[in-house]
């Protein structure tokens, strides 16, 4: 049976008058105070929704009533592969499984196609097993491929969404997508947590590379596309059809509109704006059929959007006509005010159909039961939320598919990386690339001459693919775990080659290599979520010293820069010192594409993508900016503007450049400080996780979000330690005699107290330490006052470790949220109180 989903005449008139609307470049947005505001559904477009399939829903009647209440509470929940297991799926009959960023079965982040699928059968087929019920409802499995199914090894990793944008091609993005469900059916999986609708406003946002444009109207323009190549079109017998998965708008609403670009923050925006730019994507993804809509962790005037009935129900359900179900985000009902993690009555109530409850799962299961059974979740709203989630479900025909290795294109590894989808992939390179600069029209280069190719972007596949690959943040994979993959310097040599041409690779560019041209290619790190926010535009050179560019000029070389961001970035230094500059974004797996254009190895290439976001003039994000780049910029080859010399002065002279009061925030050390074993004669840097040395063992755990935190377990008596380190010195005397504190969180995991060893180190004299009692499995926060150390003698002027900790065998604690912190209470304390 078909869940006929139809565009309606209202959504086509809605389109054309929103597009005309969009022509203007936007600017400032109203301002919002932080105060109660109400939405008038009235106020939004009335959309006709979704015509219902009287098929389906006669099935779903039939179905109803055969479910038991601890089933239907079951379908309401999804948990986590790496938190449940197949035998629990069938007890407490769970409607969905999803996979984490970093949650694939077996010991990677990834998996390959067989262990996918496999793990893939156990779930299915554990959730149809009809032991002790009258009818069993098979569980759906999602996962996040976002650009491309990159949790899946051999999978082809696309441009992110930025990058995306810049093309300006809804053609092109269908087919981008209905590569990626295929290869997501030949590992098993039913459904992706895609389009990412965000129509992000404010760049530091760590996720801004997630959205398409800044531009509603470009967001709008690919919303119904994506949904067509992932699910196919209703109407024509392609709709759930072989190669098609289940589609998620996410995440609803105004996550791109976070006050200063906080990730899981504040929308302080108005109604208005809510419809006209916001909910833009939606209303083309809701015409399209769009299954599922995930709620956004953020809020929008200080109201939790888990939360929100006006929106999820109100507006979302009724006004806009959406009859499939809203999916919750990472653990996000846990946010909503009243709620925790295990138990969120008003997340259901407000209109969220299904919990994205990871490791949360079982205790919010027994709470949900609960709940429904003393009337705080009224029988009609669980009815209403089961009959949306089993609307999807019938509709995708997993009653039909049987098990997943059983499908059409199931463990079929020669679907993976097909060349005409490669081809598709190097497509989307060619036309997200932006032409910035290109003085004395250096671009196109000839591919005969000697090319010096510097930084480490050229050779890492990881690097150019971003967040979101292989792994949830993407970093420290291997080339070698790409395996349908080519980098950007291979597409070089490849160009050089043909021509007979010669290339030089030099990441670092320490040597005086001759050459006749510079290709550099740089950028940012991969990051994801918060773990990317920025508090201002500023590049910061990481693997390649991009002062060397000048040197090539002074030398008479021209210089290319090929530049790898996940957002537009204050850059004007490496600017001036490129006579071509190109936005690359995050292309992907297909590196070759970056060489097409550099050398047009066609005829037919030209640069042709423009600018999805401004690009900032300063370091410093104002109202007042003015745009470097304005959006829809971009040369093309035969552009003759020629590019003066950029102001160098970035604006962070009277901003704080780099955190003085933050040392472990959201998962990740603030730079400078950085996460070390001591064990030994052994000092090393901790770059990956999980990870061990000596008698320590540390990995991530969850705290406010999705590994946030260390867990660290002591396996020996106080001989080694794990610190929160610098190489250079920092003078906290200041610190220590203005009353301030040094604030973390933490608890144990041994289900008992546990001593824990807290110590400060100096650059002479060593490291000073106090006894801490980690009381209880729950997060706590503690305080040491750091005139505390300064008192046991460290010398406060030269600290290289501001947290070193020690402890016995069996000590297993969580650590999360290091700082500073002002000693509200002027009382000295040494005990973690």
């Amino acid at each position: 049976m078909q869940f006929t989903f139809r565009p309606t005449v209202t959504y086509l008139i809605l389109f054309i008058v929103f597009t005309l609307a969009s022509c203007g470049i936007k600017k400032e947005r109203p301002k919002m105070e932080d105060t109660a505001i109400s939405i008038q559904a009235k106020n939004w477009p009335k959309l006709k929704g979704q015509e219902l399939d009287p098929a389906i829903e006669a099935k779903i009647d039939e179905i109803l009533p055969k479910l038991t209440l601890e089933q239907k509470v079951g379908q309401v929940i999804q948990a986590d592969n790496g938190s449940v297991t197949p035998a629990e799926v069938k007890k407490y009959r769970l409607g969905s499984v999803l996979s984490g960023g970093n949650s694939a079965p077996g010991p990677l982040p990834y998996a390959d196609t067989k262990t996918w699928l496999s793990k893939a059968d156990e779930f299915f087929n554990a959730s149809i097993d009809e032991e002790g019920v009258e009818i069993a409802i098979p569980a759906i499995w999602g996962i996040d491929a976002v650009h491309g199914h990159t949790n899946l090894k051999g999978g082809i990793v696309f441009p992110h969404n930025i990058g995306l944008g810049a093309m300006r091609n809804p053609d092109l993005i269908e087919k981008i997508m209905a590569v990626t469900a295929l290869e997501l059916t030949v590992s098993g999986h039913d459904w992706t947590f895609a389009p990412t609708l965000a129509v992000p406003q404010d760049v530091r946002w760590g996720r801004s590379y997630e959205g398409f444009s800044e531009d509603p109207a470009v967001v709008k323009s690919y919303g119904d596309r994506i949904v067509y190549g992932l699910q196919g079109r209703s109407g024509n017998g392609d709709f759930m059809g072989e190669g098609r998965v289940i589609s998620c708008a996410k995440h609803f609403l105004a996550d791109g509109a976070t006050h200063k670009g906080v990730d899981q923050g504040d929308a302080k925006v108005s109604e208005q704006e809510l419809i006209d730019t916001h909910a833009a994507g939606y209303y083309s993804a809701l015409g399209a059929g769009v299954q599922t809509v995930m709620a956004s962790f953020s809020s929008w005037n200080g109201r939790k959007l888990h939360g929100d009935k006006d929106l999820l129900t109100d507006v979302l359900k009724n006004q806009l006509g959406f009859n499939g179900f809203i999916v919750g985000d990472w653990n996000g009902h846990g946010q909503v005010p009243g709620c925790s993690n295990t138990s969120c009555a008003q997340s259901l109530n407000a209109g969220l159909d299904m919990f994205m409850a990871p490791d949360s799962w079982k205790g919010l299961y027994k709470s949900t039961l609960k709940q429904v059974k003393d009337g705080t979740i009224p029988m009609s709203r669980l009815d209403d939320a089961v009959r949306r989630i089993l609307r999807v479900k019938i509709a995708s025909g997993i009653f039909e598919k049987g098990a997943p290795s059983t499908r059409k294109n199931a463990g079929d590894e020669s679907l993976l990386g097909l060349p005409q989808n490669r081809a598709i992939a190097r497509q989307a390179v060619r036309e997200s690339m932006v032409l910035l600069k290109n003085n004395n029209q250096l671009l196109p280069l000839d591919a005969s001459k000697t090319i010096l190719v510097v930084g480490e972007g050229a050779n890492s596949i990881s690097k150019a693919c971003g967040g979101w690959t292989l792994s949830w943040q993407g970093t420290g994979h291997k080339n070698e775990e790409f395996p349908n993959a080519e980098t950007i310097l291979s597409g070089i040599e490849e160009a050089a080659k043909e021509a007979g041409g010669k290339v030089i690779y030099d990441p670092k560019g320490n040597q005086n290599i001759p050459a006749d041209v510079v290709i550099a290619v740089y950028g940012e790190d991969p990051y994801a979520e918060f773990q990317g926010d920025r508090k201002n535009l500023d590049f910061v050179p990481n693997d390649f010293d991009t002062d060397k560019l000048k040197v090539y000029r002074e030398n008479s070389i021209p210089v290319v820069s090929v530049f790898l961001s996940g957002r537009p970035m204050w850059c004007n230094p490496e600017l001036n010192n490129s006579d071509a500059f190109v936005a690359a974004w995050l292309p992907g797996s297909e590196g070759g594409g970056i060489s097409d254009l550099l050398f047009k190895r066609d005829p037919s290439y030209d640069f042709s993508g423009t600018l999805s976001f401004t690009w900032p003039s300063s370091a410093v994000v104002s109202e007042n900016n003015e745009a470097l780049f304005d959006l829809g910029y971009g040369l093309k080859y035969d552009d003759s503007q020629e590019i003066a010399e950029f102001s160098e002065v970035s604006g962070l002279e009277n901003s704080a450049v780099a955190s003085t009061g933050k040392f472990f925030q959201k998962g990740i050390a603030v730079e400078p400080w950085e996460l070390a074993f001591n064990a030994g004669d052994l000092f090393k840097q901790i770059a990956s996780f999980p990870t061990s040395a000596g008698g320590l063992i540390v990995s991530k755990t969850d705290h406010l979000a999705q590994e946030d935190a260390l867990r660290i377990k002591f396996t020996t008596n106080g001989q080694d330690d794990m610190r929160i380190s610098s190489s250079t010195p920092s003078d906290m005397s200041r610190q220590s005699n203005g009353a301030m504190e040094i604030a973390f969180s933490s608890k144990s995991f041994s289900g008992s107290n546990g001593t824990v060893e807290i110590g400060m180190c100096d650059e002479n004299t060593g490291c000073k330490f106090v006894n801490i009692d980690i009381k209880g499995s729950d997060w706590k926060e503690y305080r040491l006052s750091l005139s505390c150390f300064d008192k046991l003698g460290v010398d406060m002027s030269s600290i290289v470790s501001v947290m070193t900790l020690k402890g016995k065998d069996g000590l297993d604690i969580g650590l999360s949220n290091v700082r500073l912190e002002s000693d509200t209470d002027a009382k000295p304390g040494c005990d973690g109180n």
